[in-house]
């Protein structure tokens, strides 16, 4: 793959097919099931956490796909956002923050949409932290798909106790 210097971090040393984290792993920490569950594996994240790559393969069988531009299905860049989202938290919760049983979506910032995704894609998610603490976190995210920057933005959240 080719460096790509707008990337947050560089993972031409990481093995995108690798699975750091299975999907049952992922559901300790993430809440979402069924078509709500918007990242399928870890690939890779450093030992603290504060960096990770996601997996998430689109797939021509999901419920978006017949109405979202018919012909032509383009992945909503809603769903890319809450992918970040999901990698993010997951991130967050690994850590010594585990005892909240979610971390809640509340801020959206620098976000850009870049290039389209469809079914077929193979989407990594590149998480990096900005800020984290017992009360919130901040990470950027970026969506790569061929190598290419498809989508970046930065993610707030905050723990909720339930």
């Amino acid at each position: 793959m080719e460096y790509d210097p707008r990337l947050l971090f560089d993972i031409r040393e990481i093995d995108l097919s690798a699975t750091m984290v299975d999907i049952e792993e992922i559901r300790r920490f993430n809440k979402h099931r069924g078509e709500a569950e918007q990242i399928d594996r870890i690939v890779w994240h450093s030992e603290d956490y504060a960096r990770a790559v996601a997996s998430r393969l689109i797939r021509d069988d999901e419920w978006w796909v017949a109405g979202h531009v018919p012909g032509n299905p383009l992945l909503p860049a809603v769903m890319m956002v809450e992918a970040a989202a999901q990698v993010a938290s997951y991130t967050f919760q690994v850590r010594k923050f585990a005892e909240y049983n979610f971390v809640g979506f509340t801020g959206i910032d620098r976000t850009k949409f870049r290039q389209t995704v469809s079914p077929g894609d193979q989407m990594y998610l590149l998480v990096q932290d900005v800020k984290v603490n017992i009360k919130r976190m901040i990470s950027d995210i970026q969506g790569i798909v061929d190598g290419k920057l498809v989508f970046e933005t930065r993610i707030t959240g905050m723990p909720i106790v339930k």
